[in-house]
């Protein structure tokens, strides 16, 4: 039963990275909690099971049992519900096929999701960068992943590096959006409504892991593009929340005032790179808020082959 079980399902949804050999390999020296046991679980989103065999390498020097599940489709939500469905143990974690765990990674989660009893646990993601990355961004560690708290609180989540507890009520037939699996965003707007089907989230910042930035997202443009895609997907969960045509009216023009103030302010900083790209992304959210509100298209950033720099 679930509610007894000391396994901790990691799972890791892969679209044809060979990155995912270092992932598997950060995964397997990770130190193991106290009474429990680990399996990885690869989730292989490509037509093609492109990854089955270095998985298999990566299985056979492994201790800790690792098992491939082949779920096709380019399209995320697919592969994390995948995911969902092949879970066994009391807790699962998402780490991505591009990041690398410190040893202490799941020591450090899965102690602050048993002091605190959460339903899901959220870890940071830091960001290294190659020696010719530009300063401004290595300065404003713009690739970095944290939380956000609103009223004392973090009320969604994201899937880079998470604990979620399976035994939760706010997790009974919970399933990723396929609508929002090749844009982004669908984790966003997964844990906002188990938050607000009562979910705890919680915070472990000891709880690391990195990643590895490659050359085709270290620009400004790229930033940008992520920025405007997660506004996209803010005014979806404000638009849920919300309703109404009415709502919408006053969200439209509250989303174009604050893309007017994230404009002066970034224009007024612009001897300061790291505050003026700062505003500038922030304005960027706030367009892609007035975008999805006008009826535009969301951006694709998932299976595409031609630029491996739009994959989560």
């Amino acid at each position: 039963m679930i509610g007894t079980d000391r396994q901790i399902d990691v799972c890791v949804c892969t679209f044809r990275r060979p990155s995912l050999a270092d992932t598997l390999a950060s995964l397997i020296r990770c130190a193991v909690p106290d009474g429990w046991t680990v399996r990885i679980v690869v989730i292989d989103n490509d037509d093609e099971p492109s990854a089955k065999a270095l998985v298999a390498a990566s299985a056979a020097a492994s201790p800790v049992p690792i098992d491939y599940v082949h779920a096709p489709g380019r399209n995320i939500s697919i592969a994390r519900n995948a995911a969902l469905d092949a879970a066994t143990g009391r807790l699962m974690a998402f780490i991505d096929d591009d990041e690398v765990a410190t040893a202490g990674w799941l020591d450090c989660i899965v102690a602050v999701w048993a002091e605190t009893g959460a339903d899901v646990v959220l870890g940071p993601v830091d960001a290294t960068y190659a020696a010719d990355a530009p300063r401004w961004m290595r300065r404003g560690r713009f690739h970095a992943t944290r939380p956000v708290w609103v009223g004392g609180e973090i009320r969604t989540g994201y899937s880079c590096n998470v604990l979620i507890d399976r035994a939760s009520p706010a997790l009974v037939g919970r399933r990723f959006r396929l609508e929002l699996g090749r844009s982004g965003g669908e984790d966003t707007e997964f844990f906002h409504r188990m938050h607000a089907a009562g979910a705890r989230i919680a915070y472990a910042p000891d709880a690391l892991l990195t990643e590895p930035v490659p050359r085709s997202r270290q620009s400004f443009g790229w930033l940008m593009r992520r920025r405007f895609r997660s506004g996209q997907t803010h005014s979806l969960i404000v638009r849920d929340r919300r309703g109404g045509s009415g709502g919408r009216t006053l969200l439209l023009v509250k989303a174009a005032s604050k893309v007017a103030v994230c404009g002066l302010a970034a224009a007024g900083l612009m001897f300061n790179p790291v505050r003026a790209r700062a505003w500038a992304l922030r304005g960027a959210l706030h367009a892609g808020v007035m975008a999805s509100l006008l009826g535009a298209r969301d951006l694709q950033q998932y299976g595409r082959v031609d630029d491996p720099g739009y994959a989560p």
